[in-house]
């Protein structure tokens, strides 16, 4: 039971440098960073790909939240402009 904890505590130390290197990296910018982040999270790259309906699900749900979103902000502006 000890070497199995060993090894999971290994592993997830090694996972958690990777993290931190990956994020602290100097040659990649902030903006290369955000936009592979928003890329991955758009096309469900956190789910499972062997579960197609899944995946769908999920890039389906993700778009239309964008979508509402930027529909919210922009209904937010013009709001102000009018105002102003």
């Amino acid at each position: 039971m000890a070497r199995r904890q060993d090894g999971d505590s290994e592993a997830e130390s090694q996972r958690i440098l990777r993290r931190v290197t990956q994020e602290s990296d100097p040659g990649g910018s902030l903006a290369a960073r955000l936009t592979n982040r928003a890329r991955d999270h758009l096309a469900a790259a956190d789910v499972d790909p062997s579960d197609r309906i899944e995946q769908l699900g999920t890039r389906i749900g993700r778009l239309l939240a964008a979508a509402v979103t930027v529909a919210v902000f922009a209904g937010f502006v013009l709001f102000l402009m009018q105002r102003g």
